[in-house]
């Protein structure tokens, strides 16, 4: 299991960067406003392959598991293959980590994207400070050109937070949603006033039964890598059904390392082919929604 960095850890990681603390909220420190501008060391954007996306943003990464999703967690396999390498950004695994002097990297980048923001960690993760998140949020708001996806397990912490944030129309938030038991977190997504609300049912781990109000697109996928866990082709089919009487977006990322059959063949060869089609719908938010 990856480790949590404790409050003391994360005091120390921003004063190796250089950067004045201050307290913040939960008694955790926080960077003073103006020190992210003065900050170096700022990496080149990620492309993503990533199907619904077109490009990553990390200002923090690392995680703990929260949920029966996390349990075969890919940034966390390939953070730690670099735990102990000196100089690497993963040099100390998938400690939680926050990441200042990648604050302002959207804004330099001038062509229009479609980002996924914290594809290496949780936003809402409980370890990463209130004024920090605020701070992360308000970038997004001055690079308008982009838009940005926000995924998060946390949905409680969302909700708490929801209300102190910004949010600007280029700014989509979403909640994973693996099983019906972790169903509760759609009801708190529909308290985010954010114009595009969506859910990543992956990896589906059972059937769901979704009450679809208020949001904007659905993903679905399978789990891969070699302890993956199988998904229905029924389970899969169900969603799309009540998406399309819900009039919500659908998206069918893949099937995983197991085919529509259920024989384990490997993510490519198992492809993302359903009813005899790509499904790749993209959310078309309401306006005032």
């Amino acid at each position: 299991m990856a480790k949590r960095l404790a409050p003391r850890a994360v005091v120390t990681l921003l004063a190796s960067v250089g950067c004045a603390l201050d307290r913040g909220v939960e008694g955790l420190p926080f960077l003073r406003p103006a020190v992210y501008i003065r900050s170096v060391g700022v990496e080149v954007a990620q492309l993503s392959s990533i199907e619904w996306t077109e490009a990553t943003w990390n200002p923090v990464t690392g995680c703990s598991k929260v949920s029966p999703g996390c349990a075969h967690c890919y940034a966390e396999a390939f953070a730690e293959r670099f735990r102990g390498v000196p100089g690497h950004p993963y040099e100390r695994g998938f400690d939680l980590q926050l990441r200042p002097g990648r604050l302002q990297q959207p804004l330099r980048w001038a062509t229009p994207r479609l980002i996924f923001v914290n594809s290496m960690s949780d936003l809402f993760h409980e370890d990463v400070p209130g004024q920090f998140i605020e701070w992360v949020v308000g970038v997004m708001a001055k690079a308008h050109w982009h838009t940005f996806q926000i995924l998060t397990k946390r949905s409680d912490r969302l909700a708490q937070l929801a209300p102190r944030l910004s949010w600007p129309d280029n700014v989509w938030m979403g909640v994973s949603v693996e099983n019906q038991r972790w169903a509760h977190r759609v009801d708190d997504l529909r308290k985010v006033p954010a114009r595009v609300r969506f859910l990543s049912c992956e990896p589906l781990l059972g059937p769901l039964s979704l009450d679809l109000q208020g949001i904007h697109w659905v993903i679905v996928g399978g789990e891969s890598g070699p302890h993956a866990r199988p998904m229905k082709a029924e389970w899969v089919r169900d969603i799309r059904r009540q998406c399309e009487e819900a009039g919500v977006a659908f998206f069918f990322k893949q099937w995983g390392a197991f085919n529509e059959a259920g024989a384990k063949v490997g993510k490519g060869r198992a492809g993302r082919i359903l009813a005899g089609r790509v499904w790749s719908a993209m959310p078309k938010p309401l306006a005032g929604s």
